[in-house]
């Protein structure tokens, strides 16, 4: 693991089911450029870089209430298009930063489970962070499911 990887373990987690295959969300998933479209905290997003189709460096400016912020985040697809995961690069409010998508194909579609962890460079009790990353995660995963049911 490289210095500026952090694994937080107090990661608020939560799924979804989505009425599609999983190729089919995680091609939205990988869409970041339509992100402000769908994704009601994120107002700008710019790919710094890219492998062949995906990104693996996004940078996003996003107004979640409490949290505004501009913040890099690096990228890693799984090879089997199940799973991306990302870490923090550069913030201002946030220091640290981990996520992830994870895709499990169902009779009914897709179960879609997002996990994050942030940490801040102001003081916030554990219990409003906790609350803040429940509320980002609730509205990424319904603009997700609205986005992906809606194509």
């Amino acid at each position: 693991m490289s210095g500026n990887v952090r694994v937080m373990a107090d990661a608020t987690t939560s799924s979804i089911t989505i009425d599609a295959d999983p190729d089919t969300v995680m091609a939205v998933i990988a869409d970041f450029e339509a992100y402000p479209e769908w994704a009601d905290q994120v107002k700008t997003v710019e790919i710094l870089a890219k492998d062949g189709d995906r990104a693996d460096q996004v940078r996003f400016s996003m107004d979640a209430g409490p949290i505004k912020d501009t913040y890099t985040l690096d990228y890693d697809w799984a090879g089997d298009g199940r799973s991306v995961s990302w870490v923090l690069v550069k913030g201002q409010m946030q220091k640290a930063q981990t996520g992830s998508y994870t895709l499990e194909s169902t009779g009914a579609g897709t179960t879609v489970t997002y996990s994050l962890a942030v940490d801040l460079n102001i003081p916030m009790i554990g219990m409003l962070r906790r609350k803040a990353e429940k509320v980002i995660i609730d509205t990424a995963l319904k603009g997700l499911k609205r986005r992906v049911e809606g194509r």
